[in-house]
This record gives C-alpha cells, sequence and structure tokens, in this order.
C-alpha cells in the first residue's frame, strides 16, 4: 500500500509542478505555492494533519476532512434570519456539541464511483458532487466506506450540521453559510444555470467548508421533527418519523430555501437530481 501512495504522490507532484493550479493552502503559510502539494503528500502518506485538515484514501480517490471544535450556540432561526423564517425553525434552542470531523466537500462523484461501482448522478462531471442518491442509498454507501477505510464515517446529525454550516465557534453570525451574500458562497437559482457546479468554486465559509449553501442539498441523519426550547447535547433528533431532514438548499433554489437555518425533509426512499451528502467522522 504504501508503494501505491508513493507512486500516487509523486503523481501529485507531477501534477501541481506542471499546472500550478493547487487551490488549497495546505499549510496554512498565507500562499498556495508547491509546498502545499509537499504538505498533502505527508498526510496521505503519514496520516498526520495541519491542524483542521485530515487526508483520507477510499480505492485511491482522496477526500479531505476538516475538524470542527465542540462547542455551544444556538440552533433555528436567530435573528439574522428575520422574517425569511419558517415556523419550523423555530423555538431557537442551546445545543452543545462533541468535536468532529467534517468533509471539506460534498462527497464527489468520484468517491460515490470508486466506492459503489456505479455513479448514479444526473449531473455528471469528475469534480461535480454526486448526486440523485436516496437517504437509504447513503447508508449503503458509508457502511462500504467504512468497511474499506475502518473508519465509522456517517452522516451528520442536523445539529452538528447547522453548527458547521454557521462556522462553529468561529462563527460571524451569517444568514447563509459564509456570507451573507448568498452569490458569494453558492450556486443557486440566480446563477446556476439550473445544473450542479464544480465543488469548492465559490468562497468557503469561516470553518473553510466549501457549499453548505447551495450546489446540491445534503442529507442528514435525523428524522424530521419539531424543536423543543430545552438545552440539548449532541441531540439526534426524534427516534422515529415520515422524512428524513436534508439541508443547505441546493443550485434550484431560491435565497429563502437556502438559509442555513432552512429546514428540508422527504422520504429517505426518494432522490433527486439536486440531493446529495456531506461525510462526518465523530472523534
Amino acid at each position: 500500500m504504501k508503494k501505491i501512495l508513493f507512486f500516487l504522490s509523486l503523481m501529485m507532484v507531477a501534477f501541481f509542478t506542471a499546472n500550478a493550479q493547487l487551490k488549497d493552502d495546505v499549510n496554512d503559510d498565507g500562499v498556495v505555492d508547491l509546498s502545499d502539494a509537499t504538505t498533502l503528500i505527508d498526510h496521505v502518506l503519514n496520516g498526520v494533519n495541519n491542524g483542521s485538515s485530515h487526508i483520507f484514501i477510499a480505492n485511491n480517490v482522496m477526500f479531505e476532512m476538516v475538524r470542527v471544535e465542540g462547542g455551544t450556540f444556538t440552533m433555528g432561526a436567530t435573528a439574522e434570519q428575520a422574517s425569511d423564517a419558517f415556523s419550523d425553525e423555530l423555538p431557537t434552542h442551546k445545543v452543545t456539541l462533541s468535536p468532529f470531523l467534517i468533509g471539506k466537500y460534498e462527497v464527489s462523484q468520484t468517491l460515490w464511483l470508486a466506492v459503489m461501482g456505479e455513479n448514479p448522478s444526473v449531473n455528471t462531471g469528475i469534480n461535480l458532487p454526486v448526486d440523485n442518491v436516496t437517504w437509504n442509498e447513503c447508508q449503503t454507501f458509508i457502511t462500504k466506506l467504512n468497511e474499506l477505510t475502518g473508519k465509522n464515517f456517517r452522516l451528520l446529525t442536523e445539529a452538528e450540521w447547522e453548527y458547521a454550516a454557521r462556522g462553529g465557534n468561529k462563527s460571524k453570525g451569517y444568514k447563509y453559510s459564509g456570507s451573507n451574500n448568498l452569490g458569494d458562497v453558492a450556486w443557486y437559482i440566480d446563477n446556476s444555470n439550473n445544473t450542479s457546479h464544480a465543488m469548492g468554486t465559490k468562497a468557503p465559509n469561516e470553518l473553510g467548508i466549501y457549499d453548505m449553501t447551495g450546489n446540491v442539498m445534503e442529507w442528514v441523519s435525523d428524522w424530521k421533527g419539531s424543536y423543543s426550547s430545552g438545552a440539548q447535547t449532541n441531540p439526534t433528533g426524534p427516534d422515529s418519523g415520515t422524512y428524513r431532514v436534508n439541508r443547505g438548499g441546493s443550485y434550484g433554489n431560491v435565497e429563502r430555501l437556502s438559509r442555513i437555518t432552512n429546514r428540508n425533509s422527504i422520504d429517505p426512499n426518494m432522490s433527486s437530481k439536486t440531493m446529495g451528502l456531506r461525510l462526518c467522522l465523530p472523534e
């Protein structure tokens, strides 16, 4: 396995040198250059991280996750949502969460194909998020991914999703994930041409996470239920229900449905070309 990874690392260096288009400041030195490729290779070969970024491999496909520090936040329609909030976003309530890792990007079609052997997406492309997947199919994907990696990946809970979308303990109180200007951070109905787009091409949020608003909606683990006003710690939602929650809005949604507190839900056996997922790994 080490030989395979070493060979892949050489290919990565050649690619980054030839194309000079590494887009992430992996080593946090304020400059995106070849040293970031070297750091990324070190992450892969040695399993180290630069404080918040963690690299994983499944069937020779790399994917990156970001550490979210635990903390307490107010979940639901806080003041910045104003009159756009729907009734199911209330009452607001305090939630305390343990630290976890979250996908820096939505699950790609490349990773889904590597794990499942097929690509169900309607909008197809190498750097596009997987779409057209049901909640139940996501569970099958995650089970197989865990078998390949020896990890315990899962979907985010609804509370974890909202906390990360808000920017965790670095939150600046934005209406959308990373900005009050939707077009800066999201592919949505006014700029998407009614299709998904390459992941990471809009600005990230405060935690360096991309596309938590727009592009494709993201399944979370919870059944849809009503909020209560009481404080909660690591909530997982109702024990049963009819519909599973999805968050974040999509390339087909208007501004109001793209807000970080907006809650959507559908039958877990249903799929949509606007529906994908993002991974979570608990610490």
